[in-house]
């Protein structure tokens, strides 16, 4: 590709987006439009280093590299494992840790070591799909909800619930517990596979340059 070429970046909003800045700027990678909280900006850009970066919402940024509006992203696991995009992951950044778990009342607990034929709510549906599916063989009712999922065995919409758990404060507050864990999440680096071939050389030294200083801060 030729040199002037961009590689644009698209990042997830909020905590992520702002650990990931801080991050690049320790490998010497600065976006100075991104500090101007009041700018109403959307694309902001590097002309030195020829980078761009765009803020998505999570959901957005893989469907944004896997289409190639975005060379890179950067989003939780779990947004990558439910999206399902054609997208390459190449690093775990480290940041952003909690896991994906099955929670609900320690009474749910039997039914899912008997495995009966439950409902479960989740703003996950295809990863809990898959996990009770393909992990557990166990057949589910998966209902989609969007906002508190804690809600769902509490108004027996759902025996359980699979959802993100950092500290599990919420869910001490209103009786549930973690009876299973699906897996652990952090904040990944993802790749669309053709920016992958043809800016080959520029991918792969970013992804060295923050492995090593990721490694060098373990």
């Amino acid at each position: 590709m030729t040199d002037d070429r961009y590689l644009t970046f698209a990042l997830g909003k909020g905590r992520l987006a702002n650990k990931t800045l801080e991050l690049f700027e320790e490998i010497g990678i600065t976006c100075e439009e991104m500090k101007d909280k009041n700018s109403r900006k959307l694309i902001f850009v590097n002309e030195e280093l020829k980078l761009r970066f765009f803020l998505a919402k999570g959901p957005d940024v893989p469907t944004y590299v896997e289409y190639g509006a975005a060379d890179i992203g950067v989003v939780g696991r779990d947004t990558i494992v439910e999206e399902n995009r054609n997208v390459y992951e190449v690093l775990d950044l480290g940041f952003g840790k909690c896991r994906m778990c099955v929670c609900g009342p320690a009474s749910a607990r039997e039914l899912l070591q008997h495995h009966e034929r439950i409902r479960v709510a989740s703003k996950y549906p295809n990863i809990a799909k898959d996990y009770f599916y393909n992990k557990k063989h166990q057949t589910v009712d998966i209902i989609k909800l969007n906002g508190s999922v804690e809600l769902g065995p509490l108004v027996e919409l759902s025996d359980v619930i699979v959802d993100i758990v950092e500290t599990g404060s919420t869910l001490r507050e209103n009786g549930l517990e973690v009876l299973e864990e699906v897996c652990p999440l952090s904040a990944r680096m993802i790749v669309n596979p053709v920016s992958m071939q043809m800016e080959s050389e520029r991918i792969r030294g970013l992804v060295a340059k923050l492995r090593e200083k990721l490694e060098a801060g373990v």
